[in-house]
């Protein structure tokens, strides 16, 4: 497939890097950025598509970017995916450079090129190098191998709640014979891999309220329920010893992994001991009977991600509150396992105390894409041009994007996962980074799948013509 690489990159990353530079350095945290910052962002990605009419549309929330170039009369149409919101940066005493100002720099144990700061690698990096590549084909070619639709949204890292009513209010805008998703990312950095599959999410805030006010520990302490000890309580009696969830109903309509998708999974090349090793935990838990990575791939999780009430002083807290998350497989209903996580909440909750459970807007199941749908097997072809020789690994994201299902049933159309961010890559934590090697190689694969995608034996149907 040597002749489909036609496209001339330049001799060195500097300008991408200083482009992707100023992307990363607008802190677009849809969790709490003000409307102006979070204009600045969609604003910037919009001039990038400056070739694709691109319009800012209201949705709610935090605005979306579409845009459209339909310049290929009877090609097939593809719908591109990104977000452009990232996370919250976490302790910034935990960052080595400020996370706001990408920084280049070598990994000292790998030699790696890197750079770092927030949306790096999830997903402003990945989505530059998307748009970027098309920029390239007007360039140099004068058009694109075929139509192409973007939406790039604000508010992933938030659940997408406004991004559904969007959607089907606005299936003509959109319409594709396939969305192509440049969120997610690759199993890890040696081999390239294809995800086939996310888990959905659900999440919730359980707050325990005990008394009128706070109060006075020697005083009151002993005569009426504590909030913190009932919350602890509570969520400790979410898992059993080894940490599997034990919430009654928490499973219904789990389709479990066959034998043949175990037997599969135990075949990838995971080394447990490395595993733990990087994370530098004493052990690895979980539910016992399945390898850790059989677990991270198909078993859904019930996790409690902060916690809070009272403080370092003497007092009683009047109320504790926690977060909590579940990231679901395929065949889980959110809103039947909120009913569970509420019924277990409500049957243990002790004496002297109130319990509010409350889900966030946003929920969205599973998602699966068949290992052997088109779209995949021209991905995998794109994969072996830019990595000849490698085996292209099958793997399953443990992350959630919610847009999947929303494409599914309102375009009918199946989202491909053509991320070149890696899962090593620190998304969501302290210091993330993304490889400098991966924007030219990930502007090649791009070329080459949407080459594929146009014309040949990889071509789609060409249902919205």
């Amino acid at each position: 497939m040597s002749e489909l690489q036609r496209l001339v990159f330049e001799p060195d990353d500097e300008r991408y890097l200083a482009e992707l530079g100023e992307y990363v350095a607008i802190p677009s945290v849809s969790r709490d950025a003000d409307r102006a910052t979070m204009q600045r962002a969609a604003e910037w990605i919009a001039a990038r598509i400056d070739f694709a009419d691109p319009q800012l549309v209201e949705t709610g929330g935090h605005p979306a970017v579409v845009g459209s170039w339909l310049g290929r009369p009877g090609a097939p149409t593809v719908l591109v995916y990104g977000h452009y919101d990232v996370q919250p940066t976490g302790d910034l005493a935990e960052w080595v450079t400020p996370p706001f100002e990408m920084t280049r720099h070598t990994d000292q144990a790998t030699g790696e090129d890197r750079v770092r700061g927030r949306g790096a690698t999830d997903d402003k990096g990945p989505t530059y190098l998307a748009v970027e590549t098309c920029r390239q084909f007007l360039a140099q070619e004068g058009s694109l191998p075929l139509n192409l639709r973007f939406l790039f949204e604000g508010e992933e890292e938030i659940g997408s709640p406004h991004l559904a009513s969007y959607v089907r209010a606005h299936p003509e805008t959109l319409a594709a014979d396939l969305v192509i998703s440049a969120d997610g990312a690759m199993w890890r950095p040696d081999e390239p891999s294809l995800s086939v599959a996310s888990k959905g999410l659900l999440a919730l805030d359980l707050e325990v309220t005990g008394a009128n006010r706070d109060l006075h520990s020697g005083r009151y302490g002993g005569t009426v329920a504590n909030p913190l000890h009932a919350l602890a309580a509570i969520v400790a009696s979410f898992h059993d010893a080894d940490g599997s969830v034990v919430v009654d109903g928490f499973r219904d309509g789990m389709v479990a992994p066959t034998e043949g998708e175990l037997a599969e999974i135990d075949a990838v090349r995971f080394d447990e001991e490395d595993y733990r090793a990087d994370l530098d935990v004493p052990a690895l838990v979980g539910e016992s009977g399945l390898s850790t990575l059989a677990r991270l791939w198909t078993q859904p999780t019930l996790e409690v991600n902060g916690i809070s009430g009272g403080g370092a002083y003497t007092v009683i807290p009047r109320v504790a509150a926690a977060h909590v998350t579940c990231r679901l497989v395929p065949g889980q209903d959110p809103a039947a396992v909120a009913a569970a996580i509420r019924r277990h909440v409500e049957a243990r909750t002790p004496p002297g105390v109130r319990v509010r459970l409350t889900p966030e807007d946003g929920a969205v199941p599973a998602y699966t894409i068949a290992a052997e749908h088109p779209a995949n097997r021209a991905a995998r072809a794109a994969l072996e041009v830019v990595y000849p020789g490698e085996e292209v690994l099958l793997a399953r994201i443990g992350g959630t994007l919610p847009a999947t299902t929303l494409f599914e049933d309102v375009l009918g159309a199946k989202t491909l996962f053509f991320s070149f961010a890696y899962a090593d890559e620190w998304h969501h934590a302290p210091n993330e980074f993304m490889r400098v090697r991966r924007l030219r190689e990930g502007m090649r694969a791009w070329e080459v799948l949407l080459r594929l995608l146009a014309d040949g034996e990889h071509r789609l149907g060409a249902a919205h013509e």
